[in-house]
């Protein structure tokens, strides 16, 4: 079980590594491959061709030798020709391929460096959980209407029991308002009251 769970988190990311090769006059040719067992997408990209420090003074050119596919027969593709004194070293932009690739020194007795970025594009399963967070999401939305109203209808009844509230209040102002206002009839009244507790 923890090996499928240690499986599931490499698959989450593609693997980049940096890769590199040499060709030189004993090693003309180097084939970039990976194992027919191996079922994951790979792709290659190219970054860099330099030449070594020991290389002559001489131009040396670098190709690379198609795949052969049935019934075509296709010619090797130059990618860098270099000479120290005027160009050691070439920046690749935007070469990307899938192996096998089958690098070679056409011209030059090298030490030619070739560098690059190897990509395993592994299966992505992070799709699955995504679709489980939507579903879950989407519960929680479909609650979230109900909800809503229910949040929206109460402060809609305590706005019109602060509106009742509030009137309450205005009419109980009012009143007392009123009673403020003759504090004569209050003191008249008051004495009133008085004088009759003063004649007994």
């Amino acid at each position: 079980m923890a090996s499928t769970a240690s499986n599931t988190s490499k698959l989450e990311k593609p693997v980049s590594l940096i890769w590199g090769c040499e060709l030189n006059e004993q090693n003309k040719t180097f084939v970039f491959k990976v194992s027919d067992e191996d079922k994951t997408e790979h792709q290659l990209a190219l970054r860099t061709v330099c030449l070594g420090d020991k290389a002559k003074d001489e131009f040396h050119i670098v190709e690379i030798v198609p795949q052969e596919v049935a019934g075509t027969v296709s010619q090797p593709v130059p990618i860098a020709t270099l000479k120290p004194s005027i160009l050691p070293m070439a920046t690749m932009v935007g070469i990307e391929l899938t192996p096998p690739i089958t690098f070679q020194l056409k011209a030059g007795s090298g030490p030619v460096y070739i560098s690059g970025q190897h990509i395993a594009l592994e299966e992505d399963y992070s799709w699955a959980e995504e679709e489980d967070e939507e579903e879950e999401v989407e519960e929680e939305e479909e609650e979230d209407p109900e909800s809503p109203p229910k949040a929206v209808k109460r402060p809609a009844a305590s706005k019109k029991g602060s509106q009742a509230k509030k009137k309450k209040m205005d009419k109980d102002e009012e009143e007392e308002g009123s009673e403020e206002d003759s504090p004569v009839k209050k003191g008249k009244g008051a004495g009133r009251g008085r004088k009759p507790a003063a004649k007994k």
